[in-house]
Order: C-alpha cells, then structure tokens, then sequence
C-alpha cells in the first residue's frame, strides 16, 4: 500500500511571497466582515427595535451559508483548482455587499438578511478555498504555524471592523432617522465592495501554483474520512468553537452596556475593538507558541484558560467581568487554525473535502447567538455565557484527547 505524499506546490520564492500575501487578504476580508457584523447586531437592535433574539437571525443567515456553501465549493475547487475558487468567493461577496443597497433603501430586515446570506456564502466558499490552500503552500509539518500567521490577519480585520462600525455607525446618534442610518452602512458596504473587486482582478491577472495531486491507492480513495478520529473530532470541536465565538461577539456590546454603568453603546464598540486587538496579539503569540509546543497542548491549554474566565463572566459583575470577556478573545485566537490544521493534517487526497467539510462546520456560528439572544431576552446576558463555557470544554477535551493517543497524530510521509 502505497502512503499518500504531498508535494510543495510552490517553485520559486517570488511565488510563494505573491501567492501567500494575496490569500492572506482574502483573511483579511472576512475578518473585517465578521467584525462589522457584530456592530450590526447592536445597530439593527437600535434602528429598527427588534429584540436580542431577532438580531441573532443575523448571525444564524451569515452562518448558515457556509454550512450550505461550503461543498459546492469542494466541488468547484477540484473541478477547477483554488484561484478560480478564490475569485468566485470574491464575486459572491461583492455581489451580497451590494445588495446591501435595496435592502436597505426598503428599510427591510428580511431583505437584509437575504443579502448578508450571498455575502456569508461568498465568505464560506473564500474559507474553504483559501484555509487548505495556505496549509499546503509549504512544509506540512509547518502547516498549523502557516495557517495561524495567515489568520492573524484574519485578526486584524476583525479589529478594523468594529473600528469602522463604531466610528460610522453609531455617530449620527439615536435622534437620527432609521434610513440615515442605513445610509452610513450602505457607504461603507460600497467601498468594500470596490475593494473586493479589485481584488479579485488581481488574482485573475496572477499566476498562482495549484495543488499538486497526492498519489494514493484505490482503497485509500474510497476511505472515508468519518473514520478519521482526528478528522471527526476536529469537525466537532471545530463547530462548538466557532458557534462560542460567533455567540460571544454577538452580545458583547449588550454585555458591556449592561454590566458597566454609564457605558454607551459606541464606547461597548470600542472596547469589541481593543478584544479583537487581544484576538490578533493572541494569534502572533500562538503562531510563536506552536513552533516551541505541541499545537494539541496549546490548544487545550488556552481552551482551560477560556473555561475559566467563562465563568468570571457569568458569575460577576463590573468591571471585572467585562476585563474577563475581553480575555476570552485572546485565548480564542489560536482556536479556529489550530483545529483546522490537527484535523486536515493527514486527509491526503481528501484535503480538499476535508477542508470543505470543516469550513461547513463554520455554521456553529448560527446556533448560539439565537439561542443566546433568547436566554438574555428572558433572564440575563450573563446567564447566556454559559454556551460559550460549554463549548470550551469540548474543545479542551479534543486536545487533551489529541495529546493522549499518540495514534492519532499524523503518519503521512511528505515530500519536503
């Protein structure tokens, strides 16, 4: 039996330099997206009075499309390679960001919801192009540092996004009418629109290396990744960590507001900011760590540290709590790239699936912020926590399961 080997798919330097940095700004994109959707919960909240719950249908349409997304870009992807794939991840998300603009011409939260799902969707098909395709521009073995220095531009946009927000969003005041306020965020949505589509110019004009295909045997092609241990519980874990974070972001201002006297909603996004400045800091710190320890230690370590604070937040009050909530981003940060690199690290021939099935785990982020919104509607925002707690104690569990069987850690020979 022949063991699947993996081939460097960069030939040159120049290449690697060029190709790495423009995938690395598709990161960026929907970091900066992600960050802006957490202002548009409280935004949304403001200008057309709905409840907690109702603005969560903000985060469950977004979420959602990846789930729905996520293997018709597989397929798209092995059919026609990654830098098709990143260009129509683009065109999707330029195409959601500028319907923005009848949406919310019409003042209608449905018709929002539809255009932010086209967005999300071009977002998924980005995530399950761009997140394999960095793990394989290079060594294997350096693939989870890879992943997490290209996320950790991910980081950088999702400071950037709430930045914007706060600074746009909110500074007409809650005097102003619901349609000047929806003019501010078809602006913004406009520009980043332009952006994405001369991005997506750039990459069509580019030469970028495609996967080189693995050698394997039939009965390796026909192995099905649910009997992967590290796959499976990867996707797990995957799904429990994204619907936290999503579930986090999504009522940190309505945590913040309600737990500091006097804090305005602008100032509740500021401080989401300077807790997506901790989630970047937390990512060079992770991209660091790894190359010193076990990336499955690190793993559980910071998920144990996130248990912790978990339950500073739902348990106290003040300032302290909310210094708690920011600490959560940090030891969050390394969570997503970190998982998604122990689990597809020995797919194979099915990296690509793997990869696809893992960005589908994405759609985590549509389940809690609903929920969450439901328990804060009847009880209190703190009370709400207690899902995010649940979901770092699974991802504790996937590490210290990593760490304990040895089996599970990767056999493939790779060609360096």
């Amino acid at each position: 039996m022949r063991i699947a080997t993996h081939e460097p798919l960069i030939k040159s330097r120049t290449d690697s330099q060029k190709t790495i940095f423009l995938v690395t700004c598709t990161f960026f994109l929907w970091g900066m997206s992600y960050g802006l959707l957490d202002v548009l919960n409280k935004h949304f909240q403001e200008s057309m009075n709905i409840n907690k719950a109702q603005s969560g249908l903000l985060q469950l349409s977004y979420f959602s499309a990846y789930f729905v997304i996520a293997l018709p870009a597989a397929v798209f992807n092995n059919r026609y390679g990654y830098k098709k794939g990143l260009i129509a991840g683009l065109s999707l998300f330029a195409a959601g960001a500028l319907l923005f603009i009848p949406s919310l011409r019409e003042g209608s939260f449905n018709y929002f919801i539809s255009a932010l799902f086209i967005l999300a969707c071009g977002l998924g098909f980005l995530e399950a192009t761009a997140n394999p395709y960095i793990t394989q521009l290079g060594s294997q073995h350096q693939s989870e540092k890879r992943l997490n220095l290209a996320q950790s531009f991910c980081g950088l946009g999702t400071i950037v996004g709430p930045l914007i927000g706060g600074a746009l969003f909110f500074r007409i005041g809650g005097h102003a009418s619901a349609q000047s306020q929806h003019d501010t965020v078809m602006q913004v949505y406009i520009w980043i629109s332009v952006f994405v589509v001369l991005l997506a110019a750039f990459i069509a004009r580019t030469e970028m290396p495609e996967a080189v295909k693995s050698a394997e045997n039939e009965s390796e092609k026909t192995a099905s990744l649910l009997g992967n241990g590290r796959f499976v519980g990867g996707v797990l874990a995957q799904f429990f960590y994204v619907a936290a974070q999503v579930g986090i972001g999504a009522f940190f201002i309505n945590y913040a507001t309600e737990n500091h006297t006097g804090l305005s909603t602008k100032d509740g996004a500021w401080l989401l900011s300077v807790a997506m400045m901790l989630f970047m800091a937390g990512r060079f710190v992770g991209t660091y760590a790894i190359a010193h320890l076990p990336s499955q230690r690190l793993l559980a370590g910071y998920a144990l540290a996130n248990i912790v604070l978990s339950i500073i937040v739902i348990f106290s009050a003040g300032k302290i709590s909310i210094i708690a909530l920011m600490g959560l981003f940090f030891f969050m940060s390394i969570m997503y790239p970190t998982i998604f690199s122990l689990a597809i690290k020995d797919a194979g021939a099915k990296t690509k699936q793997a990869g696809s099935i893992l960005t589908m785990a994405v759609s985590g982020g549509a389940v809690y912020p609903y929920l969450m919104g439901y328990i804060a509607d009847r009880h209190n925002i703190a009370y709400a926590y207690t899902l995010p707690l649940a979901s770092f104690v699974v991802i504790f569990l996937y590490g210290l399961h990593l760490e304990k069987n040895k089996a599970l850690r990767p056999i493939l020979a790779t060609a360096q």
